[in-house]
């Protein structure tokens, strides 16, 4: 998600007041996806290795059939024992721009579907919505277990994915765990942390993304991860997140990580985290990585 401007702000609110409902909801839905087919800096030429995935289905929102892109990265070889991960990427960029941290999930010992939502990359051309975002994860969470019906599955979303991933989590039983990253509570906490979060928006909101009214309903071990230098969703929207969820969960704070490099900087507390809150065995990091995050401060909160 990028910082919403004062003077943006400022014309929701006009057109909210001047009557015009259809557009506010469509400003809003642009601001906060901000859909666009392009990556990150050179992060489309870290996607070699990665196949092209395409997901097919029939939008109950539109009527319309609706077709999603995706980037499948898998381990080989791949058992039963292999965890797979859906990716939900945040706002402003598709898929590719996500491939470095797509590649640590992997690192990690995941195989990863990373998806894009309709409006982004090679996916239906089509302004989102959160709806629509709902629907999409839904999709390729159906698709992921379809093919993967006997391993374990985990979604994972970072910043606004987040938000995409709790509501995944909160609808369907067969997850083994969620883990967010960078994420918030709702749209509306977020626009009330910055300087300006005293202006009356709330009532104008049309795309609330209320997680912390749906994270209580997750029943899989839920990982919130937040780093502390993270200041365009405050780490304490994380935290704020994490004590409404129920147990089993656990709260990572990275210090030193921002709301882009958090993954990064917080590659060995990742590692940590899986193998306390899933159980799980992430291959070791090697020497030289180990060196770089020695001088580390790690927080991070035992599962409860």
């Amino acid at each position: 998600m990028k910082r919403w401007s004062l003077f943006a702000l400022s014309t929701v609110l006009v057109g909210a007041l001047a009557g015009g409902c259809s557009t506010l909801d469509a400003q809003q839905r642009e601001w906060i996806f901000q859909p666009s087919d392009r990556s990150w800096g050179n992060t489309a030429s870290m996607t070699t290795g990665m196949e092209d995935v395409w997901i097919d289905f029939k939008s109950s929102i539109t009527g319309e059939q609706a077709r999603l892109h995706g980037l499948w990265l898998g381990n080989k070889p791949e058992s039963v024992d292999t965890p797979v991960l859906l990716y939900l990427h945040g706002a402003r960029f598709n898929v590719a721009g996500s491939a470095p941290r797509i590649q640590r999930m992997h690192e990690l010992g995941f195989s990863v579907l990373a998806v894009d939502y309709r409006g982004f990359g090679k996916s239906t051309k089509e302004l989102p919505s959160e709806d629509t975002a709902r629907e999409d994860a839904l999709a390729a969470w159906t698709w992921l277990a379809a093919r993967h019906p006997q391993q374990r599955r985990y979604i994972f979303g970072h910043s606004l994915g987040g938000a995409i991933g709790i509501d995944l989590a909160s609808r369907v039983n067969d997850e083994s765990g969620t883990i967010v990253e960078g994420t918030f509570t709702s749209i509306s906490d977020v626009v009330s942390s910055f300087k300006w979060g005293w202006l009356p928006f709330q009532p104008f909101i049309t795309q609330p993304f209320d997680s912390l009214a749906r994270v209580k309903d997750i029943g899989s071990p839920l990982l919130v991860v937040h780093g502390s230098l993270d200041d365009l969703i405050r780490p304490e929207l994380g935290r704020k997140l994490y004590e409404a969820a129920v147990s089993p969960k656990m709260f990572v704070l990275v210090q030193g990580g921002s709301h882009f490099s958090t993954n990064t900087v917080g590659e060995a507390q990742y590692r940590s985290a899986l193998n306390q809150l899933f159980h799980m065995h992430p291959p070791a990091l090697p020497q030289e990585r180990q060196d770089m995050q020695a001088d580390a401060t790690h927080t991070a909160r035992a599962p409860s």
